[in-house]
């Protein structure tokens, strides 16, 4: 089961089902007056999170290790989030994700025992955060408190499929420890903020303007931008992300912990849309090939909501921080209308370039 792309197909539907979700619920917290569309909950993290993009880094881990039951993570934080959306009962979804999320850490249990690595011990890291998150949510602490664990969960994978996709360029030893070290001050940040949120917040934050830097420096993305199509699109979205992932570590090392408010806001989403979706949109000529088997035929059509995605997040920022609810207003739905755009972009060329493979069979 979920061998075949086909059978992995519903399980993706479920998941941009999700993030559907995650974005109205995520646009009625900004204070956009539409319908609630009860019985959805305002769950708009964790559908975000646990049920779109956790599910979609375990379906993309799954594939590569082509077992059958390492399936069942992605299945469970896919269901975890469907019954949600369902209205059905909290703490069942919250269940239903916890489990979820521990199944990805049994995915890179068994990664680690094929192939220990930097990279792998490092996403290894990043799903234990979202497993340590996510079952703090289901035993009862408030977002604000554990969210930081998520956004590890997101930073620590990414930057470890950086590392894993760098390998045919690997950094001197000299650049390795300093990337490490990187890391390093961002998990001691992690732990900290369980005892003293400010200090931990603080420390957090460095780790990622570290790393942003580090990895703007050193990524193969800085040579390959002056390449030419797919190539030059993929590294703009990963050098524009660690842009924003260091204004995030800028924001946070400025503004100490908050858990509410538009600075608040402002420091999360920098990670979870600026950073996160700009690693999606690149990845994903990558991403959906692997788990569905279909082409992905390069359009430049690509940048239009990359562009949109940055000219809106910028918007929301400065809304953010002069406290304007109205760039806030406008910042955030510029931001779903961007990803919505994408996947339509995105599923067009998958239509396109699968025709034109089926076309070429029959010649």
């Amino acid at each position: 089961m979920f061998t075949k792309p086909s059978q992995r197909f519903p399980l993706l539907f479920v998941a941009v089902l999700v993030l559907f979700v995650a974005m109205w619920s995520g646009l009625l917290r900004m204070g956009w007056q539409w319908p609630t569309l009860s019985p959805w909950p305002m769950a708009h993290g964790p559908l975000m999170i646990a049920g779109f993009l956790g599910t979609l880094i375990s379906i993309e881990r799954a594939v590569a290790l082509n077992k059958s039951w390492l399936y069942a993570g992605p299945v469970l934080s896919a269901l975890g989030g469907l019954y949600y959306v369902a209205g059905g009962n909290a703490i069942l979804g919250a269940l239903l994700m916890t489990a979820g999320s521990f199944g990805l850490v049994v995915i890179f249990v068994v990664i680690l025992k094929q192939h220990r690595a930097d990279y792998t011990v490092i996403m290894t890291l990043g799903a234990i955060a979202w497993f340590i998150g996510t079952l703090l949510w289901f035993l009862g602490l408030p977002i604000f408190q554990i969210v930081l664990w998520w956004s590890a969960f997101l930073v620590l994978t990414i930057v470890g499929e950086r590392l894993e996709l760098n390998r045919i360029m690997p950094p001197s030893q000299r650049r390795r420890v300093i990337g490490l070290m990187t890391i390093g001050v961002y998990l001691l940040g992690l732990i900290l903020s369980l005892f003293w949120s400010d200090v931990g917040t603080r420390t957090i934050s460095a780790g990622m303007l570290l790393m942003a830097l580090w990895l703007l420096r050193f990524d193969i993305a800085r040579i390959t931008v002056r390449k030419t199509g797919l190539v030059r699109f993929v590294a703009i979205c990963l050098l524009s992300g660690y842009v924003w992932l260091g204004v995030s570590g800028v924001i946070g090392l400025y503004s100490g912990a908050v858990f509410a408010g538009p600075i608040y806001d402002a420091y999360l989403h920098t990670v979870f849309v600026g950073f996160t979706f700009s690693m999606i949109f690149g990845h994903a000529a990558i991403i959906f090939p692997a788990i569905l088997h279909l082409p992905v035929k390069y359009s430049s059509k690509f940048y239009y909501p990359l562009i949109l995605l940055h000219i809106s997040l910028i918007l929301r920022v400065v809304g953010d921080l002069n406290f304007q609810q109205p760039l806030r207003l406008w910042g955030s739905l510029f931001n779903a209308i961007s990803i919505l755009l994408f996947l339509g972009i995105m599923g067009r060329t998958i239509y396109i370039g699968s025709k034109e493979a089926g076309e070429e069979a029959q010649a």
